[in-house]
């Protein structure tokens, strides 16, 4: 089993899809799926789940990307590349294994966009890095619930008959804990007038993809947070002593 990954679909559209990759996870031995705002009420009874339809009763339900991304601590949206701006780095899906075996402890997740539209630039924004299934040029997407077979296909088929445990490593930072970090660096960014030629979303974006850069840990990302908050604070004191004309 993969009790470290997480299959996450994104305003799935069809039940019969969701029901095939509940069963692509079930054939090579994922068990954690995540759904955001599916099209349908009735995606839990998909009856393409043949032998999974525990995955589709325990999945658990979200109303967001962000909230779905919680607490997982590196996270790939698989996206076609054509007409796509991409600041995050691009995984070709043959080297995502050897990626994992590299990082530290802790939940990734695999993120698939809904059928007609995949994901939005700005779900894929979230995102630490972007998963690439290759594909001829003619025909760059691939189906939904193929994308996730391939992807737990290429997992399953690298994973290794008696894995060895993980050394200890640092405990790396979550998205959620990470996002907190965001929101105090875009807030002294906007008190510096630093990029003000950028929206908010567009300030986010660029420190959330530094901070994917760096990998930090848990700690490291506290002590930035907390340094962030302090200059934040003496700011706020600054302004009110200012003598008011």
């Amino acid at each position: 089993m993969t009790p470290n990954l997480t299959i996450i679909l994104v305003k799935p559209r069809d039940p019969n899809n969701i029901g095939a990759a509940a069963r692509a996870m079930a054939n090579f031995g994922l068990e954690e799926l995540r759904v955001v705002s599916p099209f349908e009420p009735t995606w839990r009874s998909a009856v393409s789940a043949v032998g999974a339809q525990d995955i589709l009763l325990k999945a658990r339900l979200y109303d967001s990307l962000p909230q779905a991304l919680g607490e997982c601590t590196f996270s790939l949206a698989a996206t076609a590349l054509k007409n796509r701006k991409l600041g995050q780095p691009v995984i070709s899906l043959p080297d995502l294994p050897a990626l994992l075996e590299e990082k530290t402890p802790g939940k990734t997740a695999l993120v698939f966009g809904n059928e007609k539209t995949g994901l939005s630039n700005e779900d894929i924004a979230l995102c630490s890095a972007v998963l690439h299934i290759p594909t001829t040029a003619k025909q760059p997407s691939v189906n939904l619930a193929q994308a996730v077979i391939l992807a737990c296909y290429e997992m399953a088929r690298t994973r290794p008959a008696n894995p060895k445990p993980a050394p200890a490593a640092p405990t790396r930072a979550t998205f959620a804990q990470t996002e907190m970090v965001v929101e105090e660096l875009e807030a002294l960014m906007r008190r510096a007038e630093l990029k003000t030629d950028y929206s908010p979303e567009q300030r986010k974006s660029l420190l959330r993809g530094l901070l994917h850069k760096t990998d930090l840990s848990k700690n490291d990302l506290f002590f930035i947070k907390t340094f962030a908050s302090h200059l934040n604070a003496s700011c706020g004191r600054s302004s009110d002593e200012k003598p008011q004309s």
